[in-house]
Order: C-alpha cells, then structure tokens, then sequence
C-alpha cells in the first residue's frame, strides 16, 4: 500500500494537518487536491506531499488527478454555508463527483468523513441530513467498486482546533460574564490523534470495510461544563451564563447575519441531539480514548492571563 498514492481532498483544515503529517511519518506518499494551491506552499515541506490545484466539481480534472491511487480521503464539509457552498452542494454534490472520478480512475479504497448523529432522514439540522445523505452516497455507490469505510466524530479537540481554541479567544475579550446558548448541549470530545489513529489503522483493515465508525472521547460533558473548563485552564475568572431555549434560538438567529456567522440557527438545530455514541468506535479500531485533560491544558497555556 506505501508504494500507492493516498490521495486527500479537504485536508488543508485542522484534521487534514494532523493526518498528512501521520501519514507521512508513516511512510505513505500523498496527493493534496487543493483549489488554490499557492495559499498551501507550507504544506510542500512535508515529505512525500504532491500538492496538486483541482477544481473539485470537475470529474474529468478529478479523474485525471486520481489516476494511480489506491486510497480517496474526503475530508470536505462546512458548518455554515456561504454563497453557493451550500450543505446540498458540499457534502452530497461533491461526493457524487468524488465517486464518479475514483471509480473511472479505478480508485480501490474510500474514506469518508462524515458527523455523529449524520442522518439523511432524520437528522436533526440541515447540516446533519446533508452529512448523512454524503455518507449513504458514499456507501451506497462508492461501495459498489470500492472499499468504503466512514468516520462519525463527536467535537474534535487538539492543537489548532476550532472548539477550545475559539472559545478562549472569546473568554478573553469578555467582560467577565459569557452568556452562552444551548449549555446543555452534549459532546464526548474526541482528541484528533485519536481520530488520525482510527483513520491511518482502518487504511489496510478489511474488516473495516463497509463500516461507519462513531467517534467519541472517553468522557460526556456539557457545553457550560466545558466552556467553564476552557476559562479554567486560561485562568479566566468568568462567569458562564446559559441561557434559555427561547435566548438561545434567539441569538442564533441574531448572530447568523453577523460576519463570518459564529452561530446559526442551523448549528442551534444540530445541538439539540446530543454529540454522544451509543458504541466505541474507537476501541472497535483498537485506539484508547485520550481525555482532554491530557491534551487541552498544553496548548492552551500561550492563551493564560
């Protein structure tokens, strides 16, 4: 398998980061397909790293970019959408596309990134039926030619995460008191080592083929719980105040015509299904759940006050 290409797309983000770099170590060489290459050239460093510039709702350029790899990597998805970056095109869309070119380039290997409690039909969001509806699409007609295997995180946690990392930044601007919608939303925070573990051991698995893995840390908080931690390790004495179903839908809708929308009624939507697996996926991949308080306080500590 080293001797094959891996090929990744969405992987310039935090996930993708940590993954290229394991895959490297690894031995494993790899193709970054990335729509502007000349904003990545720090990722050129990486051993055995081919950074190639694809517009990724091209098959024929998709195609022609996978011919020689034995594995596909998605990594693509959005919280939020923005102009015609919608849900629909995405997470569905661009999975078709995706399928469409490994299977002409006679891709043999598939993995998907998808969301815990993704679901076509029932999700709770937007955002959670799309991921749900790319993950079928993936098995459905990805498994038709290829060995499709999917990952379902909880809120992924490490160093340059969007999750503690944000919310310090937001802690220490605040005036001492941090009003904070939906605070008893749920989540097993998964430590992106751990997820790059699960991804890189499923890679030449076959018992992992046809399988969606849900992805979870070894310990179920709150979002207060948390956002409290987070202020904790910074050494911000704030007060965290939760508000209401009724403030909490409000600020979503608030907040989603602000710049950069921080929070939208959609994301509101996906926290009213707690992020929390039913079964270890990572002990079925043979990967021992890393707690945040292992990890957090580290690279969090250039954000003290």
């Amino acid at each position: 398998m080293k001797e094959t290409p891996i090929c990744l797309i969405g992987a310039t983000g935090f996930v993708g980061r940590h993954l290229i770099h394991r895959l490297a170590r690894d031995g494993h060489p790899c193709r970054l397909l990335v729509r502007r290459p000349e904003r990545h050239r720090d990722l050129r460093l990486i051993p055995g790293l081919d950074v190639r510039g694809v517009d990724p709702f091209d098959p024929d350029a998709l195609a022609g970019h996978l011919a020689g790899c034995g594995t596909l990597v998605n990594l693509v998805g959005i919280l939020n959408e923005t102009g015609a970056d919608t849900f629909e095109r995405v997470h569905v869309e661009l999975v078709a596309r995706l399928i469409a070119a490994a299977q002409a380039a006679g891709v043999g290997r598939f993995l998907q990134m998808s969301a815990l409690n993704a679901d076509a039909t029932g999700g709770a969001s937007r955002y959670l039926r799309s991921k749900g509806a790319g993950e079928d699409l993936a098995h459905a007609e990805g498994g038709r030619t290829m060995a499709v295997t999917s990952f379902q995180p909880s809120v992924i946690f490490g160093r340059g995460d969007h999750f503690f990392n944000r919310f310090a930044s937001l802690l220490r601007v605040s005036p001492g008191l941090f009003p904070l919608a939906c605070p008893q939303a749920r989540f097993a925070p998964l430590y992106v080592g751990d997820l790059v573990a699960a991804m890189t051991g499923a890679l030449d698995d076959p018992a992992t083929h046809g399988r969606r893995y849900p992805l979870c840390g070894p310990r179920a908080f709150t979002l207060q719980e948390l956002v409290e931690y987070t202020a904790a390790t910074i050494g911000r004495r704030t007060r965290v105040i939760g508000l209401d179903e009724r403030l909490s839908r409000l600020q979503a809708q608030l907040f989603e015509h602000l710049p950069g929308k921080p929070f939208t009624l959609d994301n509101y939507l996906s926290l009213q299904t707690p992020s929390v697996c039913a079964e270890d996926g990572l002990a079925a991949l043979g990967v021992q759940a890393t707690d945040i308080t292992a990890v957090v306080p580290e690279y969090l500590a250039w954000r003290r006050t």
